[in-house]
């Protein structure tokens, strides 16, 4: 009896946001609906899992993490995710878009031979490594690259599809047989079948059974069943390819080694691999030019030389005659017995055994609990940076390690940010250092993501100079500006917050500039200052370990010959005099030590020395202020004259106001 349109329709999965069409595809663990997205309004692909495919919570919701972190991959060869979710009856699906135009396996040309479009052969071959290149580099394994999953866009460029049951490496669900297609076994490497552990290397192998098909018109291996398929990939030698396609035939020996070992090493080298095959590095035309220099040498050897090896020759080709053996295949190393390696007998029931589980994992799985609980790097024993750490020694190569060693970072730059922006610099600093050394052990993935955190940094900075300039803190926003070199390695950064904080206007400033318009100072507007003693800046070194600035002009020569610092000024002090040989950065960086730890003090204005009385003695920090900016250590603007240069360029005292 037919079946109306509507039963048809009720007989469709309900998705909730989705008009369900038809079904378009089917597949040992789901099946493929073409739709609609209703808020969108385009055509989807969505795919829903056979409830014989997963059937407990735990395997569905891997599934959905598994999906999600697929849709985060973003390549132009990879055909992406717009949507996780259930259906109805509680169904795991994923939407993705849909790509009318076919897959490559109904664009193979199925022929004896050779193909006639090889420049095609080696563009979509390009495609596909570069996609899985990206994807590798980011922890995923496709574990099913065919030519079904090879899709075409409306501009004809392939693209990789049906991550859906790609696993990353340490997460080992039971896989057997059971609800596989021929056509996924066709491609399987030897020791996916096995059921031993699986890394990028099974989709290279893939790929060299999909370059053969593309080649040849024809699979390397053909049985009626997926099992006997599985294990002539386990067990029979590597096909050879015609003659006219022998220089394909390195590139293919090595995709689809037996040993993973043996294979490609990464998708980048087996790009590298097939540029030369494009350049010609295996054509018959360097054979036959290899061929031609080897006969003029041959001809220049002795006569009974060439006769011996004549007679050899015939030998052989009589004892390969007897045996009924052609020349081609006598001349095999498989065909020698005392060359050949006996192959071992591979039980079906290996292939049904469970994964073996990374030494890693264990650590893997900690980490990713403690990453969510943000267990940074406390409690002791019980942390993320430990958990990575110990994961990275025991296997280095786990490609879950990735996005954990970018999650530690990335949270170690988190607080790192948050410290600077409320001006915990020492706290800030733990941090920084933390995952300076973080990254140096898992380098270079953690080099890499180190340089997100001096982003972190730059942020954090430049949003505290901003708070600063509301405030009009001039203080803070200058020692902001003084630490952007140390955290985001960015001395333009660091000169362009100066700037900023240098034009920022306290409210004395303000108060003096309107007493300097109407000219009228009131007693009690000028500020209380003295000098900072030697004693006081002795402390503030002690506390935070801040490195002495050297005296003199930078390219002095006395400055290297004969180095002065506050601690050696070149001339006697006691410890209740004024401190010289500081920069302008040690005055900044003092007054913000020295507020953070109790004291209402700030450097003063210009406008506030400008009105203090004279003390004599050097010029001060603050009064050179009156006469130019500062960069570095020394400073621009008019140079002291006369008895002003008697402590020497850099050699200045700091006054204090208290608030």
């Amino acid at each position: 009896m037919d079946t109306s349109p509507n039963d048809a329709a009720s007989a469709l999965p309900r998705i909730a946001g989705f008009r369900l069409l038809r079904e378009i595809g089917q597949g040992g663990m789901s099946t493929v609906y073409l739709a609609e997205q209703e808020s969108l309004d385009r055509k989807v692909a969505l795919k829903v899992m056979l409830p014989e495919a997963l059937t407990d919570e735990v395997s569905r919701r891997r599934f959905e993490n598994e999906a999600r972190t697929i849709a985060r991959l973003d390549h132009p060869n990879i055909v992406g995710i717009h949507e996780v979710g259930r259906t109805a009856d509680d169904l795991p699906y994923y939407a993705m878009p849909y790509l009318a135009r076919g897959h490559l396996g109904q664009r193979i040309v199925r022929q004896d031979g050779r193909t006639k479009d090889e420049a095609r052969v080696i563009h979509t071959l390009r495609s596909l490594l570069e996609a899985l290149d990206y994807a590798h580099v980011r922890g995923v394994v496709h574990r099913d690259v065919k030519a079904e999953n090879v899709l075409f866009d409306d501009a004809e460029r392939p693209l990789l599809a049906d991550f859906g049951i790609a696993l990353r490496k340490g997460v080992n669900p039971r896989l057997t047989m059971t609800g596989l297609a021929v056509g996924s076994t066709a491609y399987m490497p030897p020791e996916q079948a096995r059921g031993e552990e699986v890394d990028s290397r099974a989709d290279l192998y893939s790929i060299g059974v999909l370059a053969w098909e593309m080649l040849t018109g024809q699979l390397p291996f053909n049985a009626a069943d997926a099992l006997s398929m599985a294990v002539m990939h386990a067990k029979d030698p590597i096909p050879r390819l015609p003659a006219e396609l022998l220089h394909w035939q390195r590139f293919i020996d090595r995709a689809m080694a037996k040993s993973p070992a043996n294979r490609f090493r990464s998708a980048q080298q087996m790009l590298e691999a097939l540029d030369r095959i494009e350049r010609g590095g295996f054509s018959f035309d360097a054979i036959a030019a290899n061929g031609a220099r080897l006969w003029r040498r041959t001809r220049k050897l002795p006569k009974p030389l060439l006769i011996g090896g004549g007679l050899l020759c015939a030998a052989m080709i009589g004892v390969a005659s007897q045996h009924e053996t052609p020349m081609e295949d006598f001349f095999r190393v498989e065909n020698l017995p005392e060359l050949r390696k006996p192959i071992q007998p591979e039980p079906v029931d290996r292939m049904l055994r469970p994964l073996p589980e990374s030494p890693a994992q264990q650590w893997v799985a900690s980490a990713e609990t403690q990453l969510a609980s943000r267990k940074l790097t406390t409690p002791q024993g019980d942390n993320a940076y430990d958990s990575v750490l110990r994961a990275w020694d025991a296997d280095p190569a786990h490609v879950g390690l990735p996005p954990l060693v970018g999650g530690v970072l990335g949270a170690l730059g988190d607080e790192m940010a948050t410290r600077l922006r409320r001006g915990d610099e020492d706290k800030a600093r733990d941090y920084l250092q933390r995952a300076t050394t973080f990254a140096d052990r898992t380098a270079p993935m953690g080099t890499q993501a180190l340089r997100g955190i001096h982003e972190k940094a730059a942020d954090a900075l430049t949003r505290r100079v901003a708070s600063a300039e509301k405030k009009k803190d001039r203080t803070d926003a200058l020692a902001a500006a003084s630490l952007a070199n140390e955290f985001a390695g960015d001395q333009a950064l660091a000169d362009a917050l100066r700037t900023r904080a240098d034009k920022i206007k306290s409210p004395s400033d303000e108060l003096a500039e309107a007493v300097a318009a109407t000219g009228d100072a009131p007693a009690a507007s000028q500020p209380a200052m003295r000098p900072l003693t030697r004693a006081e800046y002795a402390r503030f070194v002690a506390a935070t370990g801040r490195e002495s600035s050297l005296c003199r002009e930078r390219m002095s020569l006395l400055r290297i010959v004969k180095p002065r610092d506050w601690k050696e000024p070149g001339f006697e002090q006691t410890d209740s005099q004024p401190v010289v040989c500081v920069s302008y950065e040690d005055a900044v960086a003092y007054a913000h030590w020295a507020s953070r730890n109790g004291q209402r003090v700030r450097l003063p204005t210009s406008n506030e020395l400008g009105a203090a009385p004279s003390q004599g003695g050097p010029r001060t920090l603050a009064t050179w202020l009156r006469d130019g900016s500062v960069a570095g250590t020394g400073w621009r603007g008019p140079r002291p004259r006369g008895d002003e240069r008697t402590r020497g360029y850099d050699d200045v005292g700091v006054r204090l106001v208290h608030d």
